[in-house]
């Protein structure tokens, strides 16, 4: 069964396979990002490692029984009790379900070790495959998220309350198909695993 498990240096290895096995899968929804990011992963798996130390942002794989990865969610601005939520998966996962387990997963594990008590996520408006991902976690529509937040694409911030239970309406959807490949926060960028002004649709986070 895959399990969610915060990043390590031993992780480098089956992340840099994942990247690369879904390079255009994700290259198709958003901007690539360059050989460079691959070819200096080794020190910028490194500096992701010190910059989850210093404690701003927390990222975590979905690690499969066999090792290898799944899925990337990652947090950024975690600060006076909130946090900024990306994620990826990779395609030959999509659309089961997987990415909405996850989040919901991660939504309870957050809160009860950095003590979280707000997540919030932005997605576009055409992305609908992310927002059913994040009504389906509990995430309700806050407010309007410019291109500044977005990569030039207008869409919603969405927010998930750590401390209410998981409404019944998401619950309700909690077996239905179709993820989202992507959560877009288009300039935000952290290890390279944003994409400033990248194009978005379906399952996968540009912050992610």
């Amino acid at each position: 069964m895959p399990e969610l498990q915060r990043l390590r240096a031993d992780h480098a290895p089956a992340v840099l396979a994942f990247e690369l096995a879904n390079r255009a899968y994700f290259a198709a929804s958003i901007s690539d990002r360059g050989d460079e990011f691959y070819d200096q992963f080794p020190d910028r798996h490194r500096a992701s490692l010190a910059e989850q130390e210093a404690g701003d942002v927390a990222f975590y794989v979905l690690v499969a029984d066999d090792g290898s990865v799944l899925g990337r969610f990652n947090l950024y601005d975690i600060k006076d009790g909130t946090a900024v939520l990306g994620y990826r998966v990779a395609q030959d996962v999509a659309g089961r379900g997987v990415a909405t387990a996850t989040v919901r997963e991660l939504c309870g594990l957050v809160a009860a070790q950095y003590g979280l008590r707000t997540l919030k996520a932005a997605t576009s408006h055409d992305n609908a495959a992310s927002r059913k991902v994040l009504v389906r976690a509990g995430f309700i529509p806050v407010g309007p998220a410019g291109p500044a937040d977005l990569g030039g694409k207008q869409g919603t911030w969405y927010q998930r309350d750590l401390d209410q239970p998981l409404r019944r309406s998401s619950r309700a959807n909690e077996n239905a198909t179709g993820d989202a490949k992507f959560l877009e926060l288009g300039t935000m960028v952290s290890e390279g695993l944003c994409s400033a002004g990248g194009q978005s649709s379906g399952q996968l986070s540009e912050a992610s």
